[in-house]
């Protein structure tokens, strides 16, 4: 696979997949008070993180300021998870700026499909060209709690 690779906005912001890059104990302290993996262990992101595609999100000074990552097998499908901009950081554009990103990367183009599950962000993802799925009978999941997973 080709190696990191990297997108800057004019402003100095930066989006980056180099894994070295990333501050798990950053990303773990905003997850692991998200609504989606609450209470989330720290060993549970380190390895989440390290079977996926990381995006970080730096501020001029290099400082992470945000996340996403997708699961993915670069064929045919990735599931996106974890995306979030920190709080002071927001109102800026940089969600729409790290998700371009995420979806012009050029490993993950010609993917058959994509999904995520958000319960707030509808509009940021429906931009990018996520929908409902078109014939939702056919999707089956396993879905546990966090509460269930991690108390």
């Amino acid at each position: 696979m080709p190696g990191p690779r990297s997108w800057t906005r004019a402003e100095g912001y930066e989006v980056s997949t180099d894994p070295a890059r990333l501050d798990i104990e950053r990303i773990h302290r905003f997850l692991s008070t998200s609504y989606w993996s609450s209470g989330i262990p720290l060993e549970v992101v380190e390895r989440a993180v390290a079977h996926s595609l990381p995006f970080g999100l730096y501020s001029p000074s290099g400082e992470q300021i945000g996340f996403a990552r997708t699961v993915t097998d670069r064929a045919t499908y990735a599931y996106l998870a974890d995306v979030y901009v920190e709080a002071d950081h927001r109102g800026h554009g940089l969600g729409k700026f790290l998700m371009s990103c995420v979806m012009t990367h050029p490993e993950l183009q010609g993917l058959r499909r994509w999904a995520l599950a958000t319960a707030d962000a509808h509009g940021l993802y429906e931009r990018h060209g996520f929908a409902p799925p078109a014939v939702p009978h056919i999707h089956l999941f396993i879905e546990h709690s966090p509460d269930e997973l991690w108390p």
